[in-house]
């Protein structure tokens, strides 16, 4: 993807190269000359001369120093109180400052450190001596320039892939069909725990007859996830099982356990519910892989789960799944969910229990799509957020 290309560019940006480059502001020429000889036979170091100290902090924004040297005695200026206006200018404010000084004065120097001196030098010191501390006070503040440029490439890349994965998300979302308001009304709440999740599901009429309804959790989170579970809801809605009656749950989960071998696709795995209505029986068949209970609701307020022992898909070849069928009563809802839904600690640390998540779908009695938003509002109050650590997805089907 160009975005993908874009935050990759980003990140393999070598830091950008830093001359030694040294600023001297001193209103003694004499001083700026000798300073210029100790430095001249170094190569690697760029010198700037200021002699006037009101035109220091303009001086400093176009050279660009590594390093400061600055008097401490100058006409106009005092200067310790330029070593704060250095410091209060968000240009130089990290900008290594040495002070030079005549004197070797203890207070002066806690006033110069105080005021955000770095270091401090009387004049003029031993060549060797002050090119090791320009070296020193340069090396660490081009360390800090090369850091902070690493940040905001990285910043700049996470950026660009945070807005890639919002666009798949949202990609993933369009896929999803819309609420049915029929003989048939569905609802639905999908939350993925990142931007990315690998719950899927679906639904549609398989003809006039029959209503197919599935829904299935990948292992893991994120895009792995997102893709695998995309590329099942694909081959489910354009019925690309070779020789699978998609009116057979069973046979779809075989197929499926089959076209998904997890070796093939990333160690990865997923369960997975998969159920077909004939609206003339009023019959539901359907079959699970490894997934959770799907569960019956009817009219009066009775409860069915459609519990059935099986394993997951593509986890083993050859797995063999059965069909259980159930016949459905006017007015009865199906609920069929992700294990993230009710797998929800407490904010006391309290694992949620099933029992206590069947007791809010026997709840439902408003329309389905008030009632999936209650589920979802009572599911969020026991988490105690809406942060969740596993992607929650719930389908509810009124018949």
């Amino acid at each position: 993807m160009e975005e993908t290309n874009v935050a990759a560019a980003i990140a393999a940006q070598p830091p950008a190269e830093y001359p030694i480059t040294v600023l001297l502001i001193d209103d003694q020429p004499i001083v700026g000359e000798a300073v210029r000889r100790m430095l001249a036979d170094d190569k690697n170091i760029s010198f700037h001369y200021c002699a006037d100290p009101l035109k220091a902090i303009e001086t400093a924004a176009a050279v660009s120093p590594t390093v400061i040297l600055q008097d401490l005695v100058m006409p106009q200026v005092d200067g310790l109180m330029l070593v704060k206006f250095f410091r209060a200018n968000p240009r130089t404010a990290q900008i290594p400052l040495i002070v030079l000084s005549s004197k070797e004065e203890p207070l002066t120097k806690a006033e110069a450190f105080a005021n955000g001196a770095n270091d401090y030098l009387v004049k003029l010191p031993d060549k060797l001596e002050l090119l090791a501390r320009i070296k020193y006070h340069s090396t660490a503040y081009i360390n800090l320039l090369q850091r902070n440029e690493a940040y905001s490439a990285l910043e700049a890349s996470r950026k660009v892939l945070a807005d890639e994965l919002s666009r798949a998300g949202e990609y993933v979302i369009s896929l999803l069909p819309a609420p049915l308001d029929g003989d048939i009304k569905t609802a639905w709440k999908y939350v993925p725990s990142m931007q990315l999740g690998g719950d899927a599901f679906g639904y549609h009429w398989q003809d006039e007859d029959h209503f197919v309804m599935y829904l299935l959790d990948v292992c893991g989170h994120g895009v792995g996830a997102a893709l695998l579970s995309v590329t099942v809801m694909n081959t489910l809605q354009t019925r690309g099982l070779a020789g699978v009656d998609f009116t057979r749950p069973d046979e779809v989960l075989t197929g499926l356990n089959e076209a998904f071998q997890m070796e093939r696709h990333n160690n990865m795995f997923f369960t997975m519910w998969y159920g077909v209505y004939n609206k003339k029986t009023r019959e539901l068949v359907c079959a699970s892989g490894a997934h959770p209970a799907a569960v019956l609701l009817d009219a009066q307020g009775g409860l069915t789960q459609a519990e059935q022992k099986s394993l997951m898909i593509g986890g083993w070849p050859g797995a063999k799944y059965e069909s259980l069928t159930l016949k459905i009563a006017p007015g009865t809802r199906l609920f069929v969910y992700s294990d993230g839904i009710f797998e929800v600690y407490k904010p006391d640390g309290k694992l949620w229990t099933f029992e206590e998540f069947i007791q809010v779908l026997a709840a439902g009695t408003v329309p389905v799509s008030a009632d999936a938003d209650r589920i979802l509002a009572k599911v969020t109050e026991v988490r105690g957020g809406k942060i969740f650590d596993d992607d929650i997805t719930l389908l509810e089907v009124l018949f």
